[in-house]
């Protein structure tokens, strides 16, 4: 079946994993509730779903046959956050896994009994999700996606890609956590690095536009585009490209659709890494002392095409460290 017509058949933010299957006699049935951040059709939230089921399978969780799976598509709005929370919780749930910020709040603001594994979540700590990263003391544990000592890398990596830039718009979310604090960290970076910093909120795409318009007057400017503001991915790289202003992105999937360059950890492998967590509170250990894990693992990613368009000579060094080119 093509990916179009999987996610056709998908049709909207419910799914559920099997439609039929049972357990095997004298087997028991485990339920894992699912809510990702991401809307059904994205690509990516299908990887970084695929990922999830295939570290269940490497553990020897089948599909249909010892564990059901209830996944729900929320778009990292918080609304829809709380409302498919709600849903999974009804579903009585063995455990849950959650991708984002506001997917965790939202479940920990129904029950702080659940457990609960998380993944490409910003500040844990911050967010009073958990305690602390050794011990995280409640019924949440997972995987960060951000440290916020990044900050001076995003920055450091535009002006060496765009040395010109000293004014910086930081394109992120005002209402989601991690969007307030990761601007709090870039602006103490830049501090540092000289470069000048101003938010740009993501509310809807008018007042993206306008605002990099704005900014965009100027001369020697730049952004960053925190993983806060993916929804509107497509719209800022081509806002981005027609003011020709070069951005650093957190993910691969912004430079694969046309962004110029991005740094952040493997997010798809941390879904598949949730899995074991899962395993393990299945089999009876407890979410409050497995602790939260870190990235490990960095990709750097740089699209030469873009660079091209922006008029940037990328420099043989940057090139010579990246762990992907896409010409």
């Amino acid at each position: 079946m093509k990916r179009r017509d999987f996610i056709t058949l998908l049709g909207g933010a419910a799914v559920t994993w099997p439609f039929g299957a049972g357990a095997q006699q004298g087997e028991r049935m485990r339920r894992i509730g699912v809510l990702m951040n991401r809307a059904a059709d994205i690509p990516e939230g299908q990887d970084r779903l695929a990922a999830f089921h295939q570290g269940l399978q490497e553990l020897g969780w089948r599909i249909g046959h010892n564990v059901r799976i209830d996944t729900r598509w929320s778009a990292d709005n918080a609304d829809q956050s709380a409302k498919y929370a709600a849903e999974l919780v009804a579903l009585a749930p063995d455990i849950v896994l959650a991708s984002g910020t506001l997917a965790v709040t939202a479940l920990q603001h129904i029950s702080r009994t659940l457990p609960i594994v998380f993944a490409a979540v910003a500040d844990p700590v911050g967010a009073s999700i958990v305690d602390s990263l050794a011990h995280p003391g409640g019924n949440a544990t997972g995987f960060m996606n951000y440290e916020y000592n990044l900050a001076a890398k995003y920055l450091e990596l535009l002006k060496e890609i765009a040395p010109r830039v000293t004014r910086v718009a930081i394109i992120r979310n005002a209402a989601h956590p991690a969007g307030v604090a990761q601007f709090g960290a870039l602006q103490n970076a830049a501090r540092s690095l000289g470069v000048e910093t101003s938010p740009v909120n993501v509310r809807d795409a008018r007042e993206i536009e306008r605002s990099v318009e704005a900014f965009a007057r100027l001369p020697n400017g730049g952004l960053v585009v925190t993983q806060t503001a993916n929804f509107y991915r497509d719209l800022i790289i081509a806002v981005a490209g027609r003011h020709k202003l070069p951005a650093v992105y957190g993910l691969r999937y912004d430079v694969a659709g046309g962004g110029l360059i991005s740094y952040g950890p493997d997010i798809v492998d941390q879904f598949r890494q949730a899995g074991g967590y899962i395993d393990r509170i299945l089999k009876g250990e407890k979410p409050a002392d497995l602790p939260v894990q870190a990235p490990t693992k960095y990709q750097l990613v740089l699209n030469l095409k873009t660079a091209k368009a922006l008029g940037l000579e990328v420099p043989a060094t940057l090139l010579a460290r990246a762990d992907e080119v896409i010409e």
